[in-house]
């Protein structure tokens, strides 16, 4: 099994979320789950790779060609796949996955929630998605959503696409508890 974790590249952050990073890797690892990332070599990216080989899990890497002439990836990781471009990348990441959770980041972790979020939401990825909001970073992005489903933008049941949490062990319960979705959301009704 394979979780997808999209989270920060960024050091210039709080030690909470570095701490939230390595305890969600060490857990993935510990129970002999493998992790699906972004294949970066720093911020929480690294983090939660770092922790999950530590404890004997494995992380395959997924990077565009103009990461690595960069320089930006990872040389630790158990699989590295590289990608022609992000678009590439981020349907690796996902066909890859047998679930997500997302760790707190800046633009491209919120473009990949967002984009698995609706994927979902088309009945194109059936996993689950969790969220990490540690320390109440996506209340902002909560309460969005939740205003989606007031306004009637989403219907009630698109609340169920995502699980959210406070601690890395609970969305690995998380990640492994929750059923997949019903494909038969492709047959549109009105919300």
């Amino acid at each position: 099994m394979k979780v997808a974790v999209y989270c920060a590249s960024s050091t210039k952050i709080h030690e909470e979320f570095f701490a939230a990073a390595r305890a969600l890797g060490q857990g993935l690892g510990e129970r002999g789950i493998g992790i699906v990332n972004g294949a970066g070599n720093m911020g929480l990216m690294a983090a939660s790779a770092d922790a999950c080989l530590a404890a004997g899990g494995e992380v395959t890497g997924v990077i565009p060609t103009f990461m690595i002439e960069q320089d930006w990836h990872h040389k630790g990781l158990t699989q590295l796949i590289v990608t022609r471009d992000m678009h590439e990348r981020k349907q690796t990441i996902a066909s890859l996955s047998d679930g997500c959770i997302a760790l707190p980041g800046g633009c491209g972790t919120l473009e990949e929630l967002m984009e698995v979020i609706t994927w979902k939401q088309l009945g194109l990825y059936l996993k689950p998605i969790v969220i990490l909001n540690t320390r109440g970073y996506y209340d902002p992005l909560l309460l969005q959503l939740q205003r989606g489903i007031d306004e009637h933008f989403m219907g009630p049941r698109h609340a169920d696409i995502w699980r959210v949490t406070q601690t890395p062990e609970e969305a690995i319960d998380l990640v492994l508890s929750t059923p997949l979705w019903d494909a038969s959301v492709r047959k549109f009704a009105a919300i």
